[in-house]
């Protein structure tokens, strides 16, 4: 990580506008050039982020995706703003639509319900467990390919998912009502779950099932 003075950052941060915040500060800024920077801030004077911070497992998960194929942004640096305690990433933002805007503006897509299940289901396949994941955070990009942004909460193992880290994935996923209602509640919703589970077996298609009933 790269130590950023605070000069620095305030130049860096010249006319960005501000994405997300909260109560202690900013937490996403879309800079002038189009760049984004994701700050982090250390919860504890001790913390586990000390020695291996936020912004670097940012960092070191879109390395891990990219090494999978799998669409994201592409990471330009990663600072250590000490006057202001933060960790921060800096990056190229993925170019595309996130699912729920394509949804927004174009309302049923039944081809893309098979579409996602069978991205979910490489995901899952390459190690990938995306705690974040709902379709806020899976982008169409402009070669309509699927992809992922703020992966944050993210951990990629060699080996795929075993069948209770993908049912618990699921349950992440399901958690927002409207996604819910178009990936599954539909009557196309047949469509997402039979893409996902090509090819797995009846054991875990029943499993499945019987989390989404």
């Amino acid at each position: 990580m790269h130590p950023l003075e605070h000069s620095a950052y305030l130049a860096l941060r010249e006319n960005a506008t501000v994405l997300e915040a909260d109560g202690s500060g900013d937490k996403v800024l879309l800079l002038e050039d189009g760049t984004i920077l994701k700050l982090f801030r250390r919860k504890r004077l001790l913390s586990s982020a000390l020695l291996f911070p936020y912004a670097q497992r940012f960092a070191d998960n879109i390395d891990a995706l990219k090494k999978r194929g799998v669409p994201c942004p592409d990471v330009i640096a990663t600072y250590r703003i000490s006057s202001i305690s933060r960790d921060a990433v800096r990056y190229t933002p993925l170019p595309g639509l996130t699912i729920r805007q394509v949804l927004k503006q174009s309302g049923e897509n039944a081809p893309l319900r098979a579409e996602l299940g069978t991205f979910i289901a490489n995901l899952h396949d390459r190690g990938v467990y995306f705690r974040s994941l709902h379709l806020g955070n899976v982008i169409l990009t402009p070669e309509s390919k699927l992809g992922l942004i703020d992966i944050s909460d993210m951990k990629c193992q060699r080996r795929a998912l075993s069948e209770s880290k993908r049912l618990r994935n699921f349950q992440h996923l399901l958690r927002y009502k409207e996604d819910r209602a178009w990936l599954v509640d539909s009557d196309a919703g047949a469509a997402f779950v039979s893409a996902y589970t090509r090819g797995r077996s009846p054991h875990f298609t029943t499993r499945l099932n019987a989390l989404l009933d």
